[in-house]
């Protein structure tokens, strides 16, 4: 086992499409846009939120990104963590995590904030010890920062470490941090699409995790 294991949020401890989706068709409707295709969406989830935006839009100017974040924001206020569903295998395998002594943390491109909403909500925040988001760093995934920063927190070695995702971009984030790499296909990537990176494992959910 290793003695860390960090997580990504967005398909991989949660199924966050609905508040997601949701939240960009609201915008869109707002602004006076017609409705983004759904699969577009799903796979700008776990993205930096101005690249997310950018490509729903097909826009590269950062005031008009920026204003619409804007706007999307007041309604993930409302819908956002009731419309975000931890995985039936997140919360046990927490647990079991917790009662070996092995030690927990998210790393992700969402804000802390939200990630701690909803571990909040669901009366669990006990599970994992720190949250760093796209507002504890300067550069988002896959830079490395935020696993390092991580890695500093805990005062560990990278080979003791695990970072579970289900991108590309986690596992590219993995690499560059220099620490072992899982998969899970949750998300919107294939196994296929995983395999390419370097990983120890390609999981279909995270039951299996407390055993590598």
């Amino acid at each position: 086992m290793y003695q860390y294991y960090l997580f990504d949020f967005d398909y991989t401890l949660v199924n966050s499409e609905t508040g997601i989706v949701g939240c960009f068709q609201r915008t869109l409707a707002r602004i006076g846009r017609p409705p983004a295709p759904v699969d577009d969406i799903r796979r700008t989830i776990g993205l930096p939120m101005p690249t997310a935006v950018g490509q729903i839009l097909q826009e590269t100017d950062p005031s008009k990104i920026e204003a619409f974040t804007s706007l999307y924001r007041e309604f993930a206020n409302q819908y956002m963590t009731p419309g975000t569903l931890f995985y039936p295998e997140t919360l046990p395998m927490l647990r079991q995590l917790q009662q070996v002594k092995a030690r927990t943390a998210v790393i992700s491109s969402k804000t802390s904030h939200r990630i701690a909403e909803k571990f909040a909500d669901e009366q669990v925040t006990d599970l994992i010890e720190f949250i760093i988001g796209c507002n504890e760093v300067r550069k988002l995934k896959p830079d490395p920062e935020g696993i390092r920063l991580a890695l500093q927190r805990f005062n560990a070695d990278p080979s003791e470490v695990l970072y579970i995702g289900d991108s590309i971009i986690d596992a590219e984030s993995a690499k560059n941090a220099g620490v072992a790499f899982a998969g899970v296909t949750t998300g919107a990537t294939t196994a296929a699409e995983l395999g390419v990176w370097p990983h120890i494992a390609i999981l279909e959910n995270l039951s299996n995790i407390p055993k590598l």
